[in-house]
């Protein structure tokens, strides 16, 4: 039995998340499809990240377990023959110890946010960002974002769905940056709540058109209240960026 680590990129348009769902097609379900046609074997697939219907992976890490002996670069190109015409992509497959597991081992993730800031609809993009047309303060974002960073109870921007044991994260990083024409948002973390950087991502976006001050996302914060919340951004412009492991480089 070897256990073999994915890297994988997917656009989630198509998708209703990651996760197996009763109701509609996932990008799990799509990969052990495939991977099971491959080697004849009931094969499971394991992710750092649990992306919700019409998020996005630049580079997802997930894991899965085949006894059939196969090598890594052939089970590559054989997903990625079978998951087409899927929007998904197997990006690298390698070998790992069996204690490695995509999902337990990860000791960081990092997402990005991109909002397009114009008043022309999108085209290219539609799908793939969120598009605000009044202007953004970037400047005043980035403050509001400062008063996030750190160890604490984000219940205020967790799902009323979320299932974690606790509403305590320790936010590493949450800068906001004007790109040209987009406003950008990246955010790490060992772990995030279920819509957790949506959340942040939506009251961001009311400290940027003026309507919240940047002291406002402190105070909805500490309010541990998710009556507290200002807005929830759309899946659109959410990326699962990548997964930090003992070992690697990122």
């Amino acid at each position: 039995m070897t256990r073999f680590a994915l890297t994988i990129e997917y656009d989630g348009r198509p998708f209703m998340g990651w996760q197996h769902q009763p109701h509609g097609p996932s990008v799990q379900k799509a990969i052990e499809q495939a991977a099971s046609k491959i080697t004849g074997e009931d094969v499971l697939v394991y992710a750092a990240g649990r992306t919700d219907a019409g998020v996005h992976a630049l580079a997802m890490r997930a894991h899965c377990e085949i006894a059939r002996p196969i090598a890594p670069f052939r089970l590559m190109e054989a997903l990625n023959a079978l998951l087409r015409p899927d929007p998904v992509a197997i990006l690298a497959c390698q070998p790992v110890a069996d204690d490695w597991h995509a999902r337990f081992s990860c000791t960081a993730r990092h997402y990005e946010y991109r909002i397009v800031n114009r008043r022309a609809p999108l085209t290219w993009d539609k799908g793939l960002a969120w598009q605000i047309a009044r202007p953004l303060d970037a400047a005043a974002m980035a403050e509001g974002a400062a008063h996030l960073i750190g160890r604490h109870d984000f219940t205020t921007f967790r799902s009323a769905h979320c299932q974690a044991d606790s509403p305590l994260r320790t936010l590493d990083r949450l800068d906001v940056a004007r790109e040209g024409g987009e406003v950008v948002i990246r955010a790490s973390a060992r772990s995030f709540l279920h819509h957790q950087v949506r959340s942040m991502v939506g009251c961001l976006a009311l400290v940027g058109e003026g309507k919240w001050g940047p002291a406002d996302m402190r105070a909805a914060l500490e309010a541990r209240d998710r009556a507290a919340l200002g807005h929830n951004a759309p899946p659109d412009g959410l990326y699962f960026v990548r997964a930090d492991y003992p070992g690697e480089k990122p």
